[in-house]
């Protein structure tokens, strides 16, 4: 993949007027932090808003999940014991940060993928990902039916669920 743009953004408020560069990643960051602190309505939003950066994703996963020349995997770090659904959730958020961070062009998988990746029986996998529709977890792509991503409830589940095992 190539190397990530440089970007410059110039941000005013009232009197006071700052300049961001950098990739597109950390001037977004600093953007917002900058207006939070500037903009108390903002810093009210951003209380309740829920969102997961790459960088939160790879610091709350990176024992857990690899991107290895065979695609996002998932290989624990740990003794950590996973359930088929923690697993399934897993692997698309390893999907996600594979994109996120580049490596691959879609976050969406197929239930073939997902077995390939975590050799979890591919009935179990239907299962597990229909629950997981019905609950909002994780979303049929739009334009492939047969493909799913996480969703940010899903990975708020996630962490949930794997803070408390990975606590145990």
């Amino acid at each position: 993949m190539s190397q990530p743009e440089n970007v410059s953004v110039s941000v005013t408020v009232g009197d006071v007027k700052v300049q961001f560069s950098g990739t597109a990643e950390s001037v977004m960051a600093s953007v917002f932090n900058f207006l939070s602190k500037q903009v108390p309505a903002m810093d009210l939003a951003k209380r309740i808003s829920l969102s997961y950066e790459v960088n939160e994703l790879v610091s709350k996963y990176a024992h857990l999940v690899k991107i290895t020349p065979e695609g996002p995997r998932i290989i624990p770090d740990s003794d950590v014991r996973l359930s088929d659904k923690d697993m399934v959730a897993l692997e698309l958020v390893v999907a996600r940060i594979a994109k996120d961070t580049g490596k691959t062009q879609d976050d969406a998988m197929q239930v073939s993928e997902i077995q390939s990746a975590t050799a979890l029986n591919p009935k179990s996998i239907s299962s597990r990902i229909s629950e997981m529709v019905k609950v909002g977890h994780v979303a049929r792509d739009e334009k492939e039916p047969g493909k799913y991503r996480i969703t940010t409830a899903g990975i708020h589940w996630l962490n949930s669920t794997v803070e408390k095992k990975v606590s145990r």
